[in-house]
């Protein structure tokens, strides 16, 4: 028999009908894509300790047994920079440090840099916090690496950026308006945006430099690092009159294990030739301070 045309239309609608459902259900059922997370990025290490007055000569140079102990040989090379920052530390008291340097025959680096705390050695915990902040192993325009000093770790995250150095001779900065603006020109968009919109621009607009200082640096290779080196850098003393000198020891290595030993070598050696300071002097902090 014939179906009548409201007939074809009625099973129609009821077949669709059952199709919807059946697919709403095998939408229920069905498991969601899951959604990944970028992994936690992988950082190198610097381990740095710092040394006392003991370790220099009366030109200020790390005497020939230092450099003997730690592998440093080499003439000195010169570097001088700056940091950027309003005058109560805005830009510090969010993590992030802002430098100009100019190493001797080379272009300006441009550094932008974000702090995060290690407590109590706990790295993994310090990278998932960067994670949660959008620092992960996606984002290339940042390099990851733990700074290990006598008893603080510091993870930080640095985007650097050149200038030319052209018209400069030797480590001569530009004026503290001109190193700014570059320093605006070039800000990535994390700083730019960090805790409002445009609110990286607008604080390094309002900064001032904190320096600049110029450092003398030897470098060598010492156990596992072949990037060894002992900075010496003149800063303007607590007091306000004088100058007083921070000598840093460091080494560069890709891996925990290599950073570990040389940290506990470097720290062995120093403190048994009675040059070893016992704490952690933070240069960054110290130049922001004093100028």
């Amino acid at each position: 028999m014939a179906l009548t045309s409201l007939a074809r239309r009625s099973l129609t609608a009821a077949a669709i009908g059952a199709t919807a459902s059946l697919t709403a259900s095998l939408c229920v059922l069905a498991p969601a894509t899951p959604a990944f997370a970028a992994a936690d990025a992988v950082p190198d290490y610097e381990v740095k300790i710092d040394l006392t007055a003991a370790a220099l000569d009366s030109s200020h140079a790390p005497t020939a047994a230092v450099k003997a102990a730690f592998g440093i040989s080499g003439a000195a090379k010169a570097r001088s920079y700056a940091y950027f920052d309003t005058g109560a530390l805005d830009l510090d008291a969010q993590g992030w440090d802002v430098r100009l340097r100019h190493k001797s025959g080379s272009d300006f680096e441009e550094t932008y840099k974000k702090r995060f705390p290690i407590t109590n050695g706990d790295i993994d915990a310090a990278l998932d916090e960067a994670n949660d902040q959008g620092f992960d192993s996606s984002d290339t325009n940042y390099g990851a690496q733990v700074d290990w000093g006598y008893a603080k770790q510091t993870l930080s995250f640095s985007n650097d950026k050149s200038h030319s150095g052209s018209g400069y001779s030797g480590t001569s900065m530009p004026s503290a308006s001109t190193g700014r603006s570059w320093l605006v020109d070039e800000i990535p968009g994390k700083l730019e945006d960090w805790s409002a919109k445009n609110w990286g621009s607008d604080t390094l607009k309002a900064s001032a430099a904190h320096g600049p200082v110029t450092s003398q640096v030897w470098s060598g290779a010492w156990e596992s690092s072949d990037d060894a080196s002992i900075e010496v850098v003149p800063v303007k003393a607590a007091s306000g009159t004088g100058t007083e000198y921070v000598v840093e020891l460091s080494f560069k290595t890709d891996h925990y294990a290599d950073a570990a030993q040389l940290h506990a070598d470097a720290i062995a050696v120093a403190d048994a030739h009675g040059w070893l300071y016992h704490g952690d002097i933070l240069k960054t902090q110290l130049i922001l301070g004093r100028y």
